[in-house]
């Protein structure tokens, strides 16, 4: 497997650009059913009416991921999402909310991201306050032990054995990861890197808790049906008891421009049908300026998005050369982001065969732009 990486070339990115000059606005209607507010504490509340079916999705995200960890603690954020489901805290014992979301027949779980860091259960809707007050309490009032420490980060060294370092194509990602980002934190795994996972402790655990686990520094979203009203009444019921914490400005390393081209391979006997993915630094929906953001998700869409892009049409259709061709646009990173296009060849077909197909497709639009069918669909 070979990756690439790099700036995205200018004259593509000028081609990207000009796709969203005719991009229909959003009727007024599909804004109309979002309502957002804060609590007095900052809590920001979000809350999204959808009568379907009898359910709600209660949502708390955190705006702290893996790229907001100190320096040399690695995995500290994915850690903590462990320990919030392991210790007890003041009014409830351990494992008493995972129990009292199957006593309703609900769903819950977790995760953690680059930028965040989410909970989230679904349940009827009269459970939703019972929910709620689960969430609020462990928000400030985990209790941490030398036991839960010890358990959870055995659990977490054992999840990155099994997805990561017996995997080649998640071995390869981090190598991609550590190399495409020269400044960012991105560089450094959600899982955190093993050796600095075996070091985590109770201290790392508890101040990371004490800084960022505050209502003033997470977003609530609630989802199906409920009224606004009802939601905000309950939160103020529930969050709106926890305390501020302080602000935390989210301070992140910029990444330089890049100017080489870098290539990272990896060859792993495992592995039977190869592949390879060409990554660029891009704007993020964050970072972009007006119609930047946009005019990459058009361009991943038409490019690779699914069986009638061009990659696959033109690699995996006609050419019969590659058993997979696509093109990714990561916009939703808060810093910038990534422009992803990959494949794996098919039958006879070299690697070197695949990328150079790749190539003149990205070639052709460069020269030539794309349809107004194209743009359409892609819309």
């Amino acid at each position: 497997m070979n990756l690439r990486s790099g700036w995205l070339r200018k004259t593509l990115f000028a081609t990207a650009l000009g796709f969203v000059t005719t991009a229909p606005a959003l009727a007024a209607s599909d804004d109309g059913k979002v309502t957002d507010f804060l609590l007095d504490n900052g809590m920001e509340v979000v809350v999204i009416p959808d009568h379907r079916a009898p359910i709600v999705t209660h949502m708390v995200w955190y705006k702290v991921g893996s790229a907001d960890e100190p320096p040399g603690k690695s995995g500290i954020a994915h850690f903590l999402e462990h320990l919030m489901f392991k210790a007890a805290t003041t009014n409830h014992a351990a494992g008493e909310f995972d129990r009292a979301v199957s006593a309703v027949g609900g769903s819950n779980n977790a995760f953690t991201s680059y930028d965040f860091t989410a909970f989230h259960e679904t349940v009827a809707p009269s459970a939703l306050e019972q929910m709620m007050s689960f969430e609020a309490d462990r928000m400030f009032n985990l209790i941490l032990n030398d036991d839960d420490i010890k358990t959870e980060r055995d659990v977490i060294l054992e999840e990155r054995r099994s997805r990561t370092d017996n995997n080649p194509r998640a071995v390869l990602e981090e190598e991609v990861d550590a190399t495409l980002w020269q400044n960012q934190p991105y560089r450094i795994p959600v899982l955190g890197w093993m050796q600095e996972m075996e070091k985590l402790n109770w201290t790392d655990a508890v101040e990371f808790y004490d800084l960022y686990y505050r209502p003033n520094n997470a977003v609530l979203v609630v989802a199906g049906d409920v009224e606004p009203g009802t939601v905000k009444a309950l939160a103020e019921k529930t969050y709106g008891k926890v305390a501020a914490g302080p602000g935390l400005p989210r301070i992140r390393p910029v990444e330089p421009e890049q100017n080489t081209r870098r290539t990272v391979t990896l060859t792993d006997a495992r592995v039977s049908v190869p592949g390879f993915s060409t990554q660029w630094v891009v704007p993020s929906y964050h970072t972009a300026e007006p119609g930047e953001a946009e005019a990459l998700d058009l361009l991943a869409e038409i490019l690779g998005g699914g069986s009638r892009s061009r990659l696959y049409q033109q690699l995996v259709v006609k050419k019969g050369i590659a058993a997979a061709a696509g093109a990714n646009f990561r916009g939703t990173m808060l810093d910038a982001t990534r422009f992803t296009i990959y494949g794996s060849p098919r039958g006879n077909a070299k690697l070197a065969d695949l990328e150079a197909a790749v190539d003149a497709e990205i070639a052709r639009i460069v020269k030539d732009g794309v349809t107004d069918d194209e743009l359409d669909k892609a819309k």
